[in-house]
């Protein structure tokens, strides 16, 4: 006999199913083609979901492969060579709390002791399991509790196998955040009065900031800030072209708008059209002070005098939108007591738990108020502002300062 209720359930899961098929369902290609991934069957989809490419070698794979892999990686430096000759009872439960150290070792500091809780609850369930069955002098007849325990087993090993995978592309990662720090002057630089700092933190491991302080014969010294518009690997990557270019083009005798424009072009054919680079680029005379700019759509940086504050605006797009784009050169002077700060949108573009932008207006306050700070104090203070005014927030966007003092 039928049941209404389970009758009317399934009919509006059914509904709900139907709904979101129907959104997921890739838009029909003009003039035709062919059909959409989605079917109108919820259920063929789900069937199709669950086994579209999956083959006994794939399952071969996970279980021989990708387990050795797995077991490999989190044992590669854990030493072994003294346990196996121990006796079996012995040689087995110190090889897997060895291990078990290692692993959790790995791991950042919460998810250590949440690692260290469930291992050896999941090691003890098993025991108990098999003492019972062995102390029942039989294999207990399977129970939902015997299910379950299976069920958080294989969880488990799938887990570790892809924990094994985020681990190691965290060890890439953070390979490639050395590179890109080394690739960056971060050592305070210094002539004829005039001192520089800088400092960045990136959103992720890597980041799309950029700044450098080149030396340009005996007289000048170039100053450049960029920021590639989004975060993590992809941004690093333009991040890395753009500093390779851009030395190379001043190697190569350009200078001012006509290295912008260089620069712009080359990147417009180099880069996804969906990505945009914005950039600083100064030089600097130490010995009178002078500064000719050209600002590529980046921030507006501020010079701070004893007098009052000055913006160095924008003197042409952003680069890599259009081939064409022109740059203007814009000069000013910094006399002793001036101070230049350099600094991306991640600074400005910080948000608290409420929503509310750090903005450039609150960075002026807190650059005039304490101007009189040593320049790396100064730029500390900033970066500890904005990140209490983030408070619980984690920062969205990478932030690169840059002072320099005259």
């Amino acid at each position: 006999m039928a049941n209404p209720h389970l009758d009317d359930l399934r009919h509006r899961f059914d509904a709900f199913a139907a709904r979101v098929g129907e959104r997921a369902r890739p838009r029909a290609r003009p003039g035709g083609g062919a059909p959409g991934a989605l079917s109108d069957d919820y259920w063929a989809n789900v069937q199709d979901l669950f086994t579209r490419d999956v083959s006994a070698r794939a399952f071969r794979d996970l279980f021989a492969y990708d387990a050795q892999d797995a077991f490999r990686y989190f044992t590669r430096e854990v030493d072994l060579d003294g346990v196996w000759p121990r006796p079996w009872y012995q040689r087995y439960p110190l090889a897997a709390w060895k291990v078990f150290l290692a692993t959790a070792f790995r791991l950042s500091p919460a998810r250590r002791i949440m690692f260290a809780l469930a291992v050896p609850l999941l090691a003890l369930v098993w025991l108990r399991f098999l003492i019972a069955s062995i102390a029942g002098g039989q294999w207990e007849v399977p129970s939902v509790f015997t299910f379950a325990l299976v069920s958080a087993t294989l969880m488990f090993a799938l887990l570790m196998i892809e924990l094994r995978d985020k681990l190691a592309l965290k060890g890439d990662l953070e390979i490639a955040r050395q590179i890109q720090f080394g690739l960056l002057p971060f050592e305070p630089f210094s002539r004829e009065g005039t001192s520089v700092y800088a400092a960045m933190r990136p959103a992720n491991t890597v980041g799309g900031d950029y700044f450098d302080i080149i030396e340009l014969g005996q007289r000048h010294v170039a100053l450049a800030m960029g920021d590639v518009a989004g975060k993590g690997i992809p941004a690093a990557l333009l991040m890395a072209l753009l500093q390779g270019s851009l030395r190379t083009l001043l190697s190569a005798g350009l200078r001012g708008s006509d290295l912008m424009r260089t620069l712009n072009a080359h990147l417009h054919a180099n880069i996804p059209s969906n990505r945009l680079i914005t950039l600083f680029y100064a030089e600097y005379d130490p010995f009178t002070g002078s500064l000719r700019y050209v600002n590529g759509g980046h921030n507006a940086p501020f010079v701070l005098r004893p007098g009052g504050v000055e913006r160095l605006p924008a003197t042409g797009v952003a680069l890599g939108i259009v081939p064409d784009a022109v740059y203007d050169v814009l000069e000013t002077t910094l006399v002793p007591g001036d101070r230049l700060f350099l600094f991306t949108d991640g600074i400005t573009e910080a948000f608290d738990a409420m929503e509310r932008e750090y903005g450039e207006e609150r960075l002026q306050d807190w650059l005039v108020a304490h101007a009189a700070l040593p320049p790396p104090d100064l730029i500390e203070s900033v970066r500890e502002d904005v990140l209490a005014f983030c408070g619980n927030t984690r920062p969205r966007d990478d932030m690169t300062m840059m002072l320099v003092a005259r």
